[in-house]
């Protein structure tokens, strides 16, 4: 499985460096919904961001005095925006294929969005943070409970270094389920985790793999 390079290429980008929205191929017949998941801070933003071929459209607002004492940032001094509803993105597999992408708001104040942003999703990427793994037990029970697979990507935010045993262990994830290592802000790496979940979906719909 590859992404594609030639069929849909990026028309432009704004002076924020950021690629311009470009239309579909009029040969797209297909389109396959992803879900960013995780906790607050793990990077959703910037893996939609870094990955998508189009502009991506976020609905990051400016942190106020109003999350004081609701929003842990903790593990995540240097932020100042968070998303209040998701982010969207677009990336072309082929001529005929592109994955959506949309990256679900961490704040359990904002979980009520989740189940609808789950409605029509062929797949999910868990996006964990080691330094603090609790936060993505509510992201991985909500989609074991809508029975929708996913992949879980170790975000790098140059933490101790955990072995994949003991994240699967503190995560109670199967041997069945990937879990890779990732950085959220290379489009290379971003790439390499859809190209997983992808690969993923289809070694489960073929029978290779059972599902958990």
């Amino acid at each position: 499985m590859d992404f594609a390079t030639s069929e849909q290429p990026v028309s432009g980008t704004a002076e924020d460096g950021l690629p311009e929205r470009t239309p579909l191929s009029a040969s797209t017949t297909q389109g396959l919904k992803i879900v960013v998941v995780g906790g607050f801070g793990v990077g959703k933003t910037t893996m939609v961001s870094s990955v998508s071929d189009i502009r991506p459209l976020n609905t990051e607002e400016t942190m106020t005095q109003a999350g004081e004492g609701i929003d842990d940032l903790s593990a995540v001094r240097g932020k100042t925006t968070t998303t209040i509803a998701f982010d969207f993105g677009r990336i072309s597999l082929n001529e005929r294929t592109v994955l959506y992408l949309f990256g679900a708001p961490g704040q359990e104040r904002f979980w009520f969005l989740w189940n609808r942003l789950f409605s029509g999703t062929l797949g999910a990427v868990v996006l964990v943070d080691t330094r603090r793994l609790a936060d993505s037990w509510y992201a991985i029970d909500r989609l074991e409970h809508h029975g929708t697979p996913f992949i879980v990507a170790r975000n790098d935010f140059g933490g101790p270094e955990h072995t994949t045993e003991q994240i699967r262990d503190a995560l109670d994830l199967p041997e069945s389920v990937p879990l890779i290592n990732c950085d959220a802000r290379s489009r290379e790496s971003s790439k390499e985790v859809l190209i997983t979940l992808v690969d993923y979906l289809y070694a489960l719909s073929a029978g290779h793999v059972h599902r958990p």
